[in-house]
């Protein structure tokens, strides 16, 4: 159970971070994603507002990026911003921002994986991943595992369990488990513990002349996010670390900006209240700071509180096979020992 059970949808993530201001004040925090009208920026501003020591922000581009950190330093002139450029769909640029990282700072007390994509047809990371799955889950699999070692160091200066991981997934996860023998999205035969669930509404379904199944796949990837934050989490809290998924809500941001006018349509009934990036960002920041978390009893936030996410993201051999999957395709091991 989280510290504040009157928190919810309309909770302000400004409002999360003063809480627990202790928990930000002289700490190093990187977030991923971070772009203009975004979730990502909406967690900068609320982490900046509380002083922490270095506030590291990461995104493909340096031109949006740049745009946040001058906002936020108008906003909060004392706080020390840092930017990295990163595109999680190539490995080597994910290698160079982590050396880029390793350079500014000597621990990492928090890290938020908030980046994430959807695309409405097929497309490849550099190392030919379908991007969904590549950029969203393989990405920070690769980017937590060379920042892991500045994890480790922040543990020797906090509480156990105050050095945090935290996962953005959605509840589109339901739409779809890992589909292990076709995880590029190729329309293969897979077992029915595979399959996508059905019914699924018409436009969800959909599957493109050349077998891509876009919202399949993004599923997968968000399913993927929650079975990482389990292995995580059950391999860490000896270390002090530990791990969260979320689910931001809908939020009003530019994420769906690729989508035609039928799957816009059909994506925003599917939230009856649209937060803002304040908002959205509000779960991000209780999964970072409760210390009632600092002992994991749940994997997955919604709302400032848990949530029940799918009964296969719980299952511990599922994650053990995404994490053996994951070491194949960044090509080496992800040793937490």
């Amino acid at each position: 159970m989280t510290s504040h059970s009157e928190w919810g949808e309309k909770t302000s993530g400004l409002e999360v971070a003063k809480v627990y201001t202790q928990r930000i004040r002289g700490r190093n925090v990187l977030i991923t994603g971070v772009s203009p009208e975004g979730v990502g920026e909406g967690t900068a501003v609320a982490f900046a507002s509380q002083k922490p020591k270095i506030l590291i922000l990461a995104s493909r581009t340096k031109e949006k990026l740049d745009k946040v950190a001058k906002s936020i330093r108008n906003l909060y002139p004392g706080v020390d911003i840092r930017t990295v450029t990163i595109d999680l769909a190539s490995q080597a640029s994910i290698r160079r921002a982590a050396t880029e990282v390793d350079g500014m700072i000597t621990k990492l007390d928090i890290l938020v994986n908030n980046a994430g994509a959807t695309y409405n047809s097929r497309r490849w990371t550099v190392e030919r991943i379908e991007i969904q799955f590549g950029a969203n889950h393989i990405g920070p699999f690769l980017f937590t595992k060379l920042l892991f070692p500045l994890l480790e160091a922040a543990t020797k200066q906090s509480p156990a369990g105050a050095t945090r991981v935290v996962n953005l997934s959605s509840h589109g996860h339901r739409l779809s488990t890992i589909r292990f023998h076709d995880y590029n999205i190729e329309n293969k035969e897979v077992p029915p513990e595979e399959k996508p669930f059905s019914p699924l509404p018409p436009t969800f379904a959909r599957v493109q002349d050349d077998g891509y199944m876009p919202t399949i796949a993004y599923a997968q990837s968000k399913t993927a996010n929650i079975l990482f934050t389990l292995y995580l989490q059950d391999h860490l809290q000896k270390k002090g670390i530990t791990s969260y998924a979320v689910h931001p809500g809908g939020v009003s941001s530019n994420l769906g900006r690729e989508h035609d006018e039928e799957m816009a349509d059909a994506i925003a009934k599917t939230s009856k209240f649209w937060k803002n990036v304040d908002q959205g960002a509000s779960t991000t920041l209780v999964a970072a700071l409760d210390p009632a978390l600092d002992v994991p009893t749940d994997i997955y936030l919604a709302d400032c509180q848990f949530f029940p996410s799918a009964d296969y993201t719980t299952d511990p051999a599922i994650a053990e096979r995404l994490w053996r999957l994951s070491e194949e395709l960044i090509g080496e091991k992800f040793n937490l020992e």
